[in-house]
C-alpha cells in the first residue's frame, strides 16, 4: 500500500501556476526550435503556413512518440537526487520557479530580436544553475554535488553538432550544384510563386525529416520538464510508474545487491545518502510504502550506482553489476505518460504557428548575403535531420536551432556567396552567452528562493 505526504495550500497552488508555466514554455519553445523545421517550405512557398505548422506539429508528435524519453531524463539527472524526489511540493516550487522562470525569459529575449536561439541551451543551463544553487543552499562541495560527467557529456554534444551541420550541409551543397544542374534548385523564391514540382517535393520531405528527428529529440526535453512539474504537483498519480506497480519485492531484492557495490566503492563518504537509501528499499515492505520516499530513495540509489559504473577503482565485474541494477531500476520512476508526449507536441506546435514569422525571416534572409534557395534550404535540413534523429536514439540532447542555423550558414559558404557577419555575431553571442547567463539566474533564483 502507497502512502502519500501531504501538501500545503502555498504547495498546490504554486504548483499550478508552475505546470502553466511549463506549457508557456513549450509554447514559446516553439517559436524557436520548431520555427526552424518550417522556415524553409515557408520561405520558399512550398507551403502555406498554417499547412507547413500543422505537417510539422504532425511530425513532431509522432517523434515524440516513437523517440522514447532516453533525452527526456539525460537532462532530468542534471538536477541532484534531491532535488528530483522533494518529500513534498514545498521544495518542488523554487526549482520549478527557477527553470521555468530562466529559460522563458531567456528565449523571449532572443526571440524579440529575431535571434535563432537555442531553447535546449536555456533548459540545461537553467538545470545547472539549480544544481549549483543546490549544492550551496546546503553547502555541498560543487565537485561532488553535480554530475560533471553528465554535463561535459551533453555539452559536448550541444557544441560538435553545429560544427557538424556547418561542414556537412556545406559540403552536401557543394556536391548538389555539381551533381544536378536544375537551375530551379538553386534560384531564390520569386514572389509567391513556389518551387516547381519535384523540387518542393524535396522540400516538404526534408522539413518532414527536421520535424520527425526535432520530436524524437528537442520534444523529449518538454516530456521531461512536464514529468518534473507533474511529480511534484502529483506524487500520488506520478511519483512511480504505474507499469510498475511498483515492484516492491524486486525493488529490494536489487536494492540489497547494489548496496555493497555502493559500500566498496564509497572511499570518501561521497555516496553515503545513496548507501542510506539502499539500506531503506532493501527493508521495504510492500504494505508501507510512502511514493515520495521510495521515488528519492530509488534515484539515490540510481546515481550512485552510475558513479560506480564509471568509477575506474571498480574492477569490470562490478561495474557492469551497478550499469544492470541501475537500468533495471530506472523504469520505476523514468516513464512518460501518453498525454505528457501529447501536449508536449500541442504545445510546440501552437507556439509554432503564432510565433514563426522571425525565425523564418531570419534564417532565409539574414544569415547569408544573399536570400535562400531550395538547395540551400534542403541541405541544411537534411543533414540537420540525420544529426538530430541520431543524437536523439543516443539519448544526447542537441539544438535543433544550432544545427539548422549552421548548416545554412555552410550552404551560404558552399555556394561562395559569403554570410552576414552581423547576424552570426548575434547568433554566436546569444550562444556564447546562454548558459553562464542561465546558470547564474537560476543558481542565484534557486538560492533566494529555496533558502
Amino acid at each position: 500500500m502507497l502512502h502519500f505526504a501531504p501538501y500545503s495550500l502555498f504547495s498546490i497552488l504554486a504548483l499550478l501556476a508552475c505546470f502553466l508555466l511549463v506549457c508557456v514554455f513549450e509554447f514559446v519553445n516553439g517559436f524557436h526550435d520548431t520555427a526552424n523545421a518550417v522556415a524553409t517550405v515557408i520561405y520558399t512557398n512550398s507551403l502555406k503556413p498554417r499547412t507547413a505548422v500543422v505537417w510539422s506539429g504532425l511530425m513532431n508528435f509522432v517523434g515524440v512518440v516513437l523517440g522514447g524519453i532516453s533525452v527526456a531524463y539525460g537532462l532530468v539527472e542534471l538536477l541532484p537526487a534531491d532535488v528530483l524526489s522533494p518529500p513534498n511540493g514545498d521544495p518542488a516550487v523554487p526549482m520549478l520557479i527557477s527553470l521555468f522562470g530562466t529559460a522563458l525569459a531567456w528565449n523571449l529575449f532572443t526571440w524579440w530580436f529575431g535571434i535563432p536561439n537555442s531553447s535546449s541551451h536555456c533548459v540545461i543551463g537553467a538545470l545547472i544553475g539549480i544544481a549549483v544553487g543546490d549544492a550551496l543552499l546546503h553547502t555541498r562541495d560543487l565537485g561532488n554535488s553535480v554530475d560533471w560527467s553528465q554535463i561535459w557529456k551533453i555539452l559536448r554534444a550541444l557544441a560538435i553538432s553545429p560544427l557538424l551541420g556547418l561542414v556537412g550541409a556545406g559540403a552536401l551543397y557543394f556536391a548538389l550544384k555539381h551533381l544536378v544542374r536544375d537551375p530551379a534548385l538553386y534560384q531564390p523564391p520569386q514572389g509567391d510563386a513556389p518551387p516547381r514540382g519535384w523540387v518542393k517535393g524535396l522540400l516538404i520531405l526534408t522539413c518532414t525529416g527536421v520535424s520527425f528527428s526535432h520530436g524524437s529529440n528537442d520534444g523529449q526535453k518538454s516530456i521531461g520538464l512536464i514529468m518534473l512539474t507533474i511529480i511534484g504537483l502529483l506524487p500520488a498519480t506520478f511519483a512511480l510508474n504505474p507499469a510498475t506497480a511498483p515492484d516492491i519485492a524486486h525493488i529490494a531484492e536489487r536494492a540489497a545487491i547494489a548496496a555493497p557495490l555502493l559500500d566498496a566503492y564509497d572511499h570518501d563518504g561521497l555516496r553515503a545518502e545513496a548507501l542510506a537509501s539502499a539500506a531503506r528499499l532493501s527493508h521495504t515492505q510492500a504494505d508501507h510504502v510512502v511514493a515520495s520516499q521510495l521515488r528519492a530513495d530509488l534515484y539515490e540509489v540510481v546515481a550512485g550506482l552510475k558513479a560506480v559504473s564509471a568509477s575506474r577503482a571498480a574492477s569490470g565485474a562490478d561495474r557492469a553489476v551497478a550499469a544492470r541494477i541501475g537500468r533495471e531500476l530506472r523504469p520505476t520512476v523514468e516513464y512518460a505518460p501518453w498525454w505528457v508526449r501529447l501536449l508536449s507536441a500541442l504545445c510546440l506546435g501552437i507556439g509554432t504557428m503564432v510565433g514563426y514569422r522571425r525565425i523564418v525571416h531570419t534564417l532565409g534572409e539574414k544569415i547569408g548575403n544573399t536570400h535562400l534557395t531550395p538547395a540551400q534550404g534542403a541541405s541544411a535540413e537534411l543533414v540537420g535531420a540525420g544529426l538530430i534523429a541520431t543524437a536523439g536514439y543516443t539519448g544526447l540532447p542537441v539544438s535543433t536551432t544550432h544545427i539548422i542555423t549552421a548548416g545554412i550558414a555552410g550552404t551560404m559558404l558552399g555556394s561562395g556567396s559569403g554570410i552576414n557577419r552581423g547576424m552570426l555575431m548575434k547568433i554566436a553571442l546569444a550562444w556564447i552567452c546562454t548558459l553562464p547567463v542561465t546558470i547564474a539566474v537560476a543558481a542565484s533564483l534557486f538560492y533566494v528562493l529555496g533558502g
